[in-house]
């Protein structure tokens, strides 16, 4: 973790920050605050932390991953080199901005959904940032969302273009369950009503309803019905669901609901670091 963050420093950083090399002298201290200007739900403060610290920074967190926070509510204070805290200032802003962004975006989805009286699950997708796809599913952790897979080697997920090359549902089913993992779960994306009873009978463990529209998901809950086989598999949705239209989809009987937006498309919160005191030697 702490390399991760570093590196991320380095990218800001380049050769150096000129700017504070040619204003800040060498000697001074600074104590500094971070402070949420908006309300939402703080994530990032342990990363944030890791890095601070490993710059020989003093942290002291006010406050825990997963809160619910106003505005205006101070999160951290900083003290040491002021060179430093300045150095690190954006990179430690942008974690902690965009994890807020991501948690409290799946925290409003979540509520709504309870609000409801719904039981449905909210997961994210693999839609992430190049190279955050642990801050950005640690995010949706914190905010109460399930991260679904982490990697590609967390469990078998057969998309619509691996059927493509298997040739059917079925052959892409048969083909994985002879070299398969007993320890592994089974998921399989299907494009149409038909192909749901084709993959429950086949036994997987999740069956993905993708770009389904609500009525379409009520016809495939019908037939798992009628067959015996629903509560038998899990169902999952994915594909234009968005903040405004989830309940329409959390309310057809699937299981969970499964969002790029709040990973793609989440707006960061707003966070700020302000310089409260000076020392120089």
């Amino acid at each position: 973790m702490e390399e991760k963050l570093r590196n991320m420093l380095a990218d800001d950083v380049g050769q150096g920050d000129i700017t504070t090399a040619l204003i800040v002298p060498t000697d001074t201290t600074a104590e500094a605050k971070v402070i949420a200007k908006e309300a939402g739900v703080i994530a990032g403060i342990e990363e944030a932390k890791i890095l601070l610290e490993s710059l020989g920074l003093k942290v002291e967190a006010l406050v825990s991953d997963g809160e619910k926070l106003k505005a205006r509510k101070m999160l951290m204070k900083i003290s040491g080199d002021a060179r430093t805290i300045l150095s690190v200032e954006r990179t430690i802003l942008n974690i902690i901005s965009r994890m807020s962004g991501i948690a409290t975006a799946t925290r409003k989805l979540i509520e709504k959904i309870r609000k409801a009286g719904l039981k449905t699950k909210v997961a994210c997708t693999r839609k992430v940032a190049p190279g955050l796809l642990y801050f950005d599913k640690k995010a949706v952790l914190i905010g109460g969302g399930d991260t679904h897979r982490l990697h590609l080697d967390d469990m078998i997920l057969i998309k619509d273009n691996h059927i493509a090359v298997a040739g059917s549902v079925e052959k892409a089913i048969k083909n994985v369950r002879k070299e398969v993992s007993f320890s592994k779960k089974i998921e399989v994306e299907v494009t149409k009503v038909k192909d749901v009873l084709t993959a429950a009978k086949a036994g997987v463990d999740i069956i993905m309803l993708d770009n389904f529209s609500p009525k379409q998901i009520e016809k495939g809950v019908k037939l798992l019905r009628k067959e015996r086989l629903y509560g038998k598999v899990l169902l999952e949705v994915s594909g234009g669901i968005t903040a405004e239209n989830v309940l329409a989809f959390a309310s057809t009987g699937v299981d969970i609901v499964s969002l790029g937006e709040i990973t793609d498309s989440a707006k960061a919160l707003d966070i700020s670091l302000e310089i409260k005191k000076v020392e120089k030697k």
